[in-house]
């Protein structure tokens, strides 16, 4: 419906409401990217049980022409995209895929690009997870699928080491440094001390890069190498998000549009207060100075000069 500027596209698992028209092959290649990086989550050795918001057939997407557009639907100034959790919606304006309008259609240019895409998409299928989990393993592992190489054809997974070793590269570039100086300090970090720290794109760049240092050191590094203690820890966060649906199932719990709930005092609501309750499976009895060190370590096995502390 042009004069509602709405053209609504679909795929298997997503609708796609845009302000313009698309090209076909530009629509084609942003449904690809959402419905590979779902795909990449749901075969990913994380146990990740993937399905769109309660209530909704799909997931929810909405592509702006301009960036004011954007901001003025909430979309945050300093961002290229992003997943609103409360509204259940991932929100992108058509600047940050690298889009230009010839005639009535727009069509990709040569900065065209699908990380944004990618990242934020991965915080959308993850959704049940996130009020479970760490700030540091939130970006960490949008920032991990990110860094995996990929083809027309999806994901290269089995390159994980070319991908990170390439995500390091540039990283240093950006930083200068790869260091990470207090590994306690960014695995205990609170919601907001995380958002105050995020004021800049430099500071806000860090804080990711860390975070997928260390999702990507837990998921290939450490121990046997399999990721065998962050399949333990999503498995206990699995509990927790099955306890959640469990109990908003219940007729008596009711749920606003804006994300908040009620419900009777006769029942019990999942803890969402604590995202670090299950940390101590993947410290598995190790010191955060004990852990740092094999980071440090393995990372050198591997060719990457890391000093964590």
């Amino acid at each position: 419906n042009p004069s509602e500027r709405k053209d609504v596209y679909q795929t298997e698992t997503f609708e796609f409401s845009s302000q313009s028209k698309l090209a076909k092959s530009v629509m084609t290649e942003v449904a690809q990217t959402f419905e590979s990086t779902r795909l990449l989550l749901s075969q990913l050795p994380w146990g990740l049980d993937c399905r769109p918001p309660e209530g909704l057939e799909r997931y929810q997407a909405k592509l702006f022409e301009t960036r004011s557009d954007y901001i003025q639907a909430g979309g945050p100034e300093n961002s290229g995209g992003v997943y609103m959790g409360a509204l259940k919606v991932f929100m992108v304006p058509f600047p940050s895929l690298g889009l230009e309008k010839r005639g009535q259609t727009w069509f990709k240019n040569r900065n065209f690009r699908n990380d944004t895409l990618v990242h934020e998409v991965t915080h959308q299928v993850m959704d049940d997870y996130l009020q479970f989990l760490p700030t540091w393993i939130i970006e960490g592992t949008a920032e991990y699928t990110e860094m995996l190489p990929d083809t027309a054809n999806g994901f290269v997974a089995r390159q994980h080491e070319s991908g990170i070793k390439d995500y390091i590269k540039a990283g240093e570039k950006r930083l200068g440094s790869v260091d990470m100086p207090n590994l306690e300090t960014h695995m205990t970090m609170d919601r907001d001390t995380w958002q105050g720290l995020t004021t800049t794109p430099s500071s806000m760049f860090t804080l990711y890069f860390r975070s997928c240092m260390i999702v990507y050191f837990f998921n290939h590094l450490d121990d046997d190498g399999k990721g065998t203690r962050f399949m333990k820890y999503m498995d206990a966060v699995y509990g927790e998000v099955s306890q959640m649906r469990e109990f908003f199932k219940n007729p008596q719990v009711k749920r606003s549009p804006d994300g908040r709930f009620s419900y009777p005092r006769s029942l019990t609501p999942p803890d969402f207060r604590n995202p670090f309750k299950h940390i101590g499976i993947l410290l598995d009895g190790r010191s955060y100075s004990e852990l740092a060190k094999q980071m440090s370590e393995k990372y050198r096995a591997i060719g990457v000069k890391l000093k964590a502390g």
